[in-house]
Parts: structure tokens; C-alpha cells; sequence
């Protein structure tokens, strides 16, 4: 891995530009912007040729089978109404087998036979086809058959419920939607409801029954299974396909966001968007990038960032192995592996939840293991901040243990969707891996700017990937000025990766505080460059709350740091105009609450008490919240920043109950309306 610092010269450049004030690229590709990633790839389908060629029979993508699924009863504590009640509920655990892989010759094999059998059913290059299913090697042949017949791909997360699977299908008009097994039965529900309709694929085993429900809703409409639509593919000629190939301004995808505000939004992606992002990571960070390495794939791909690391990952060679969150670790299978330690992945992606996930995992366990390890663990991070060469070593041993839960051989990880708190960054990369952060959008195919190893620091979210341009322009309100020291403002971005618009919606394309006549997409991101060509975000325009005392806060900047504490599990950072101080609603990472407890031994604390009764105790409260104000102050935030009190909730946030999206933002409307009662009573009381 390179270490130099001045490998990307000073950074990003200032560049001559239309008068649109001080536009900036990445330096060492100033003159002009990335488009592509090699020579000859223009659209998709090319990077999937490009990959059959030059890695063959090498292995591509790997999958594990489900085995057995053992079923589990467990006592379960619930507050109902004020009250205790105990249920029991059946937990899943998934037996799988070892990984099975596919060359990527095989890939291209079905990819063209699925797509001579989409044509077979008369899927026009007009026509969008939705991909509502769980991240797999399916879900990428699937949407790989589309784009090589020009036939746009429209997403849908497969953790959506009926209205939101309603408006993804026909909004676009979808003719044809992929899905699996398990989710036919919501399916089945609303195709009733999608007049447009004709083809059903899906894999895994579904029920005769219920296939033929949906087949009977209407005249015409076609259910077939994955092995059956190849088949049928395997019969045509392959020269079909030649009429066919896209041109790079063919709309690829139509991405939906994951609706933090509102209805879902489909972001129009062309094939030319698309490569030019592939491009952009490439050119950024392609050195780093090796054929011999693998990837452990398990984000939603109905999300940007997933999909454009995993065509990128694919082109140059590496090897992919598709996980789900459930099986991920030890902890949540039975008679076998989780998939991270089965697969043993060398680069690895993930939102800020999941890295928050995985710190305070490891401190619960550390936190557990008794006085003696506790102390030689926190040694060894001590030792690696300070970076002691003679002791480095030592402390690497005593971290195997860390790192094996890993698999052990992780060497890049890079965080994406949101801010990751600086806590977590920094004990991440002292105790796992060099943890690189990423900025991007669906509207940007999830490319804005990456933090490359050269450059490894905390809280900043790296250069312009080269395929982007970007400037600030003030937030007057909030006195940002894009001319002040350092410079300040909302993120502007151009570029060949960035979408001219949003899918029959002229009311936001026409938008000027969207899209600006000159090209720039206001992103409605503050960021600040750094002396070393650098992007720090600060925070969002929507999210910029102005107190009682007239100065501004910035929520998803206070939270990114607050979730830096290790009592804190998930949090959402509320405030209203009338307020002095901001309030937090936070689940608390329960092992991490319960070893500090036993070690404070707090009056009127039962330690032993379930979940619901320490969230309602005020003890509890004020520990979490004077743990989180010291994170604070330590970050440097002003009296104003500093928490004023906390509602602790033992409930999940989930998609399904709308208090985090499908990427796992917060959805903060929404929360405050659910603890609208316990905001109201802490602001009485102010």
C-alpha cells in the first residue's frame, strides 16, 4: 500500500472555470475529468466483457446455501402501555454452507442467456424492470441482463413494505419486477395494484399455490424462476443481443433514494454516469485495488454506494463473496461460520451504523473479559496511537484476536452513507484496519469525494474523486463564506458521474435550488476544504437548527460525534427554535451499559433489571447523558452543542417501524413525532 503523502501532489486544484466562483478538482487529474476507467468501456455491459476477458476462469463471485434454518425460543421484555410483559418469540438461525463460486466467464455466460430470455418475453429497450430483492449474485445477473439489452433497471429495497413496493413499480411503469421466494408473498399482495406488470422472475423455492395466486390476478401476466428464464435464454441466438447493446446516454438505472424526506425519489443514472463513476474510484484508488484480493458484499444493492463498489471491484478482477447482514457473524448462525470469518474478506464497505456496530461489539467483549485483558488491550491501542515502533508488534499480537473476528486478513475498509464519528474511526483503524471515509449520492452514482490511505486522517471525507468538480457557495444565514479562511458553503458538484434529474418529477429538475443553470448540483451539504486539498463536511442546510440564543447547531454533525460514545447505540440529536440546548433520543448499546453499571455500582440501580426499566431510570439518564456531554467537550463543543438531557428507548429503530430508512438514516420527522411526548415534558420543564 503506498504511504506517500505527496502522491496525490496538493490534493485538489483550484482550475479555471465559468465564472462560477473557486472551482476545485482532484490535482493529478486537473486538466480534465475522468470518464471511463480504461480504454473501449463506455456502458456496462462493457466492463462485464472487459472482466470475461482478462480474468476468465478465475473465480468471481461466491455465494453460500442455506443449509438448515434451526428455529429458537426465547423470553422477550416489552413495555406495553407503562407495563412489563413478557413473549415469547421464535428466532432464526441460518446453517450455510461454504462459499460456491462462479469464473467470470460463467457470469457472462448468464447474464447473456437471461437476457435473450428477457427478450424472449418481449422486454423492450422503452420498458423498466424493478429489482426487488436481497443483495445476491442474482440480483447482479438480473440487473447485468437488463443493462445489456438497454432495458433501464429500477430499484426497490427489499425491506419495503407494500405502499413503497407500490409506488417503485409503478411510477416507472414497471413491465417485469425480479424477486425472491421470500418476498412473493408481498409481491403477491401488490400486484393487483401495478397494472403494468407482465413477467414475475424469482429465485429459490417458492409455493406452487402462491404462484399461481399471482398468475391469476390477471390475464397475460408471466411467472417464471430464474433457471427457467435462462433456460428459455439458452434457446435463442446469441446475435440478438447486437441490436440491442446500450449507448452511454441510455438511462442504466433508475436509483430510488431511501425517502429521508418524503416519497422516494428515482435518480436517473445513464450508462455514461455510471462508468465515469467506476472511472473516478478507479483512477482514485486503483493502486490500491488488487485482483488477489476479496470483497465481502452484503449492503443493500438498491443502494448506489454498494453497486458502483461492486461493478468497480469486479472490473479489476477481485473476487466478491455475497453475505447478508443477519449471517455476517459467529453470533447469529448455527453449525458454521458467520460469513465474515468464512470468507476471510481483504476489503470491506460499510455504512457508520455498521462500523458503530462492530467498535462497540468488540469493547463489550474486551469490556468483559476481566480487569487483566482489559488492561493489556487498552495498552495495545495506546501503544499504536502513540506509534511506538519497538512495541508495534507486540500490540499487533495482542489485536490478532480483534482482527480474527474479521477473518483476519482486512487490510482497507472504507465508510460511506453518512458521517462516521471521529471515536470510532480512529479506534477502528488502531485496532482493525485503516478505516478510509467516502462522501457520495445517489445523484453523484455515491461519488463525491474518498479519503485515500496516502492522506489518512479523521473527519475529513477526502479528495474529489476525479470524475467531480466541486465549489462551496454561502450559507449566508449560517455565515459560511466560500471566500472566508478556510473556505465554507454548501457543496456544489459537476461532473460526468452526476444525474441531469429525477424520474417524471419536472417540479425538482426545474428547481434552481437543485439544479442550477450552469450545471452544478447543489448537494445541500456544508463543507470546508483543508489546507492539504481536503473535503470536511460539516453538516446539512436542512439539518442547521437555530436556537433560543440565535446561533446555529448542526444535528447529523452532533450526532456523528455523540454515537463516538460507547454507551450510545443509535441516536437522534432534536432541538427546537425555543430551545437553549439540543436533547437526544438514544438507544443504548446495552453490554457496553451494563458493564459500566456493574462497575459504578450506581444507587438505586439494579444492574440485573431488563432493558425497558434502566432506560426509565433517571440514574441511567444522567450517566448516558453525562457520558455523551464528555465525548462532546472533548470534541470541542460549544456550551450550546452540549446535550441538555436524554430520552432513552429500548426499541429498535427499523425500517419497517419508519424510523430509519432503508440505508439506516434517521428519520428524524418521524422520531420526533413518536417521542413527541417525552420532548414536550423535558422543554416544559426548561
Amino acid at each position: 500500500m503506498s504511504s506517500k503523502r505527496n502522491y496525490f501532489g496538493k490534493g485538489s486544484v483550484v482550475v479555471p472555470s465559468d465564472g462560477a466562483g473557486a472551482v476545485r478538482r482532484l490535482a493529478i487529474t486537473a486538466d480534465t475529468l475522468v470518464t471511463q476507467p480504461f480504454e473501449g468501456i463506455v456502458v456496462i455491459p462493457d466492463v462485464i466483457a472487459y472482466a470475461a476477458r482478462t480474468h476468465g476462469s478465475r473465480d468471481a463471485v461466491g455465494w453460500r446455501n442455506v443449509v438448515k434454518i434451526h428455529e429458537e425460543e426465547k423470553e422477550v421484555k416489552k413495555v406495553v402501555e407503562g407495563k412489563e410483559v413478557t413473549e415469547m418469540k421464535k428466532w432464526k438461525y441460518f446453517e450455510l454452507s461454504d462459499f460456491e463460486y462462479m469464473s467470470f466467464l460463467d457470469v457472462q455466460e448468464r447474464i447473456m442467456e437471461l437476457a435473450r430470455g428477457l427478450l424472449h418475453h418481449n422486454i423492450q429497450k422503452e420498458d423498466v424492470f424493478n429489482i426487488y430483492a436481497q443483495t445476491s449474485v442474482n440480483w447482479q445477473l438480473m440487473s447485468h441482463a437488463c443493462t445489456t439489452i438497454a432495458t433501464p433497471v429500477a430499484t426497490a429495497y427489499d425491506t419495503l413494505g407494500e405502499s413503497g413496493l407500490t409506488h417503485s413499480l409503478n411510477e416507472p411503469d414497471c413491465v417485469g419486477v425480479f424477486t425472491n421466494a421470500e418476498l412473493l408473498p408481498t409481491l403477491s399482495r401488490v400486484v393487483k395494484n401495478t397494472p403494468s406488470v407482465r413477467l414475475v422472475v424469482y429465485d429459490g423455492e417458492a409455493k406452487a399455490t402462491l404462484l399461481e395466486e399471482i398468475r391469476g390476478v390477471r390475464e397475460g401476466l408471466v411467472v417464471v424462476s430464474l433457471d427457467e428464464l435462462r433456460t428459455t435464454g439458452k434457446a435463442q441466438p446469441l446475435d440478438i443481443l447486437e441490436s440491442r447493446k446500450p449507448k452511454p446516454e441510455d438511462t442504466a438505472l433508475i436509483m430510488y433514494t431511501s425517502g429521508s424526506t418524503g416519497a422516494p425519489k428515482g435518480v436517473v443514472l445513464t450508462h455514461g454516469n455510471v462508468i465515469a463513476s467506476i472511472g473516478g474510484v478507479y483512477h482514485l484508488l486503483g493502486h490500491h485495488l488488487r485482483s488477489d484480493d476479496t470483497f465481502l458484499a452484503y449492503l443493500p444493492l438498491a443502494h448506489i454506494l454498494e453497486y458502483v463498489v461492486e461493478v468497480t471491484l469486479y472490473a479489476v478482477g477481485m473476487k466478491t463473496g455475497y453475505g447478508r447482514v443477519k449471517t455476517l457473524t459467529d453470533a447469529s448462525v448455527r453449525n458454521c461460520k458467520g460469513d465474515i470469518v468464512a470468507l476471510r474478506p481483504t476489503i470491506l464497505v460499510g455504512v457508520p451504523q455498521v462500523w458503530e456496530t462492530i467498535r462497540k461489539g468488540i469493547l463489550a467483549k474486551v469490556n468483559s473479559s476481566g480487569t487483566l485483558k482489559k488492561s493489556v488491550f487498552n495498552g495495545a491501542i495506546a501503544v499504536k496511537k502513540a506509534g511506538v515502533p519497538v512495541l508495534d508488534g507486540i500490540a499487533e499480537a495482542i489485536l490478532g484476536g480483534v482482527k480474527a473476528a474479521t477473518g483476519g486478513r482486512l487490510r482497507l475498509a472504507l465508510s460511506g452513507g453518512a458521517a462516521l464519528s471521529r471515536e470510532t474511526q480512529e479506534f477502528l483503524s488502531l485496532a482493525l484496519v485503516t478505516m478510509l471515509q467516502g462522501y457520495g449520492m445517489t445523484e453523484s452514482c455515491a461519488m463525491c469525494a474518498v479519503l485515500p490511505p496516502e492522506l489518512m486522517q479523521y473527519g475529513s471525507v477526502g479528495l474529489p474523486v476525479p470524475c467531480i468538480e466541486i465549489k462551496l457557495i454561502d450559507v449566508a444565514e449560517a455565515g459560511y463564506k466560500a471566500t472566508g479562511n478556510p473556505p465554507q458553503g454548501e457543496v456544489c458538484i459537476r461532473g460526468p458521474a452526476v444525474t441531469k434529474g429525477y424520474y417524471k418529477r419536472p417540479d425538482l429538475n426545474n428547481d434552481e435550488a437543485i439544479f442550477t443553470k450552469d450545471g452544478w448540483l447543489r448537494t445541500g451539504d456544508v463543507g470546508q476544504w483543508n489546507p492539504d486539498g481536503t473535503l470536511k463536511l460539516i453538516d446539512r442546510i436542512k439539518n442547521l437548527v437555530k436556537l433560543q440564543g440565535g446561533e446555529y447547531i448542526a444535528l447529523e454533525h452532533l450526532e456523528a460525534t455523540y454515537k463516538g460514545c460507547n454507551l450510545v447505540n443509535n441516536i437522534c440529536v432534536h432541538a427546537s427554535a425555543d430551545a437553549k440546548q439540543p436533547i437526544a433520543i438514544i438507544i443504548p448499546h446495552e453490554p457496553n451499559l451494563r458493564n459500566m453499571l456493574e462497575a459504578r455500582s450506581l444507587p438505586g440501580v439494579d444492574v440485573s433489571a431488563h432493558l425497558p426499566e434502566l432506560c426509565s431510570n433517571k440514574a441511567v439518564q444522567d450517566l448516558i447523558l453525562k457520558e455523551c456531554n464528555i465525548v462532546g467537550k472533548k470534541n470541542g463543543f460549544k456550551p450550546m452543542e452540549i446535550l441538555e438531557a436524554v430520552i432513552l428507548t429500548p426499541e429498535e429503530w427499523t425500517p419497517e417501524s419508519g424510523l430509519v430508512t432503508a440505508a439506516q438514516k434517521v428519520q428524524r420527522t418521524r422520531i420526533a413525532k413518536h417521542f413527541e411526548s417525552e420532548i414536550k415534558e423535558i422543554y416544559k420543564n426548561q
